[in-house]
């Protein structure tokens, strides 16, 4: 009788009580409007990992089929066990099968007249790495334990994905697009490259956010411009949004920082790790025919070419939003990347928030502003992300982590100050505010064996003009785009036009800092004073003036210092380099430069006087 009742009241026990011996299922956290790292999704040795094929549109390997994209899935086991399911960060690449080694001759020989038609340069063959691309698990390691799950894919031409890169071209925004409408059950994934056994992607929510830093940040804003549904936010680092502005500056042939005589077929033939044997149809027919008809190293005009390769004129689809992040020191994919593709994005009234940071190429933002945004984005969390601050800069002494909000970028509160410059700059002549009279004209000559750094720091030359503000009493800010306007005669029909904004005296410590001298700079070619798709060789001794901004910058310059520009030739770090002896006339009382400055004139003029 007791052994019957104590029967019936445990099974009384757990009818009332049926989750008392079960686990409760693990979802996303989210604390102060952030996604938290779940213990049960933080388990690598129980990630669910698997690689598949995703079909596109296009084919761009000559074969007659549509290519197919390689796909890395990574994700929660919950994601099966528990019918969980998950928004995705994903992440395309070039780079994951590895690329060309720089072997000599594979970069352009810059050392020869303007216009002048350079020797062929060697084309290495990528060796690619294994049977499975190399993923980086960077990213995984970041989002998988904070209720994501993560995708890669190569993009077309390398590693596993069929195709071939074409470095900007259509197909580099339509293979994104087709993995992303693969997460949302619109495209059709395989489990092999060429076989037809479906993969389905039933663990996703159909909310996908990208990232990715170079290259890798252009990707997202490539699928961005498509409009794709189920893309909901971007964040790209230090992105390439115009090969044109890559390679290329105001119809100058200028090489990115740290690369000098890349070019676009560089650059094609050091990511081309795909299918050794459809590659000679990509070189013959992009590399060979499409890059070496329209790339032009000789006049550097902008063209058809380079407006298809430039991501502002294919952003009205776009709709994703979007957190840019880049370095104001970035001199290989240079800041105004991020800056003009933000302005435009402000344009379209698509939700966008800029991150700037002090120092060079790289650089994502703070991990709490990129998990804010993809929480509100992705999972839906209204953490009141969309009303943050627009712009968010470091400033020069504080850690990447600790950035200053702002309302905006440019700085609201600045506002352009224009210099003008008194003679004297084969020394250092000067900058000021009321325009003096009566200046005349001064010479310099071209010598690219003088360094940009060279030529700052040298009390007098020959191959350089530098005019000085006087020393600052006061910290003066700068935000937003500085402009040079510049009228000059060349004695030959063609010469290169280089201009940096430095901060002087010049910081000669081997651990100076990235902000103490450099402040910002820029580089133009005087044929397209009038156009920039249309150039025409200068008549010796004629003077033309050509007006153009320097890269963005917020920066604030200590007191104690002067505000310098320097105007020379040919760079030895990012132009052709031809034979020296090319003479600039500068004709100063048509020369200025315009400052943006928060606080406006009135703040210059005080940090100007004397105190």
């Amino acid at each position: 009788m007791k052994t019957s009742l104590k029967l019936v009241l445990n099974v009384l026990f757990l009818v009332t009580f049926p989750f008392s011996f079960s686990q409760e299922k693990a979802t996303p956290v989210f604390e102060n409007g952030e996604a938290q790292i779940v213990p049960a999704f933080s388990k690598p040795e129980s990630w669910i990992r698997h690689d598949l094929w995703v079909e596109t549109e296009f084919d761009t390997d000559g074969d007659g089929k549509l290519d197919r994209m390689h796909v890395s899935v990574t994700r929660p086991p919950q994601t099966d066990t528990e019918n969980l399911k998950l928004p995705v960060i994903y992440v395309s690449s070039p780079y994951f099968a590895g690329v060309a080694q720089n072997e000599e001759g594979l970069f352009w020989d810059v050392k020869h007249e303007l216009g002048e038609a350079a020797k062929e340069r060697v084309h290495p063959e990528v060796k690619r790495m294994g049977q499975r691309p190399v993923i980086s698990n960077s990213h995984i390691l970041k989002w998988v334990p904070r209720g994501y799950i993560v995708v890669h894919s190569s993009s077309p031409g390398t590693g596993l994905s069929d195709g071939s890169p074409t470095v900007g071209g259509d197909n580099e925004s339509l293979a994104p697009k087709a993995v992303i409408e693969w997460l949302t059950g619109k495209a059709k994934g395989y489990t092999e490259r060429e076989g037809s056994e479906e993969v389905i992607a039933y663990w996703s929510t159909g909310k996908v956010g990208m990232t990715g830093t170079s290259y890798n940040g252009t990707i997202p804003l490539a699928a961005a411009t498509t409009g794709v549904e189920g893309l909901e936010a971007i964040i790209p680092i230090a992105p390439n949004t115009s090969y044109y502005h890559y390679y290329r500056s105001n119809g100058l042939v200028r090489s990115p920082g740290g690369y000098l005589g890349e070019d676009i077929d560089v650059l094609y033939d050091f990511i081309h790790s795909g299918d050794e044997s459809k590659r000679a149809y990509g070189n013959r027919v992009i590399r060979d025919t499409e890059m070496k008809n329209g790339m032009d190293r000789l006049t550097g005009d902008y063209n058809d070419f380079w407006a298809g390769r430039d991501y502002i004129n294919d952003m009205e689809p776009m709709k994703a939003a979007l957190l840019m992040s880049h370095g104001f020191n970035d001199w290989n994919v240079m800041p105004e990347h991020s800056y003009r593709i933000y302005e435009q994005a402000k344009k379209q009234d698509i939700p966008a928030q800029i991150y700037y940071h002090q120092n060079g190429h790289g650089g994502p933002p703070p991990i709490s502003m990129m998990n804010r945004w993809f929480t509100h984005y992705l999972h839906g969390i209204d953490n009141g992300v969309e009303n943050d601050a627009k712009a968010w800069i470091v400033r020069e002494n504080d850690a990447p982590d600790s950035p200053t909000s702002y309302k905006d970028y440019p700085n609201p509160d600045a506002s352009e100050v224009t210099l003008f410059l008194e003679n004297g700059g084969l020394k250092t002549g000067s900058l000021t505010i009321e325009k003096p009279k009566n200046q005349g004209k001064e010479n310099l000559v071209d010598d690219y064996q003088f360094s940009g750094d060279d030529l700052a720091q040298a009390e007098s030359s020959n191959n350089r003009l530098l005019y000085v503000t006087q020393t600052l009493s006061k910290d003066v800010h700068l935000s937003g785009l500085a402009n040079a306007t510049i009228t000059l005669a060349s004695s030959k029909p063609a010469a290169n036009l280089s201009v940096w904004l430095v901060s002087l005296p010049w910081n000669t410590d081997k651990n100076a800092k990235i902000t103490d001298n450099i402040i910002t700079r820029g580089w133009a070619d005087p044929q397209n004073h009038k156009s920039l798709t249309e150039s025409e060789p200068l008549v010796p001794g004629k003077f033309y003036t050509i007006s153009f901004d320097l890269q963005p910058d917020d920066q604030i310059i200590p007191k104690g210092q002067q505000i310098a520009l320097m105007i020379f030739s040919s760079d030895n770090q990012y132009t052709l380099l031809p034979n020296p002896g090319t003479e600039l006339t500068i004709d100063l009382e048509k020369t200025s430069l315009r400052l943006p400055v928060v606080g406006g004139e009135k703040a210059l003029k005080s940090a100007m006087e004397t105190p």
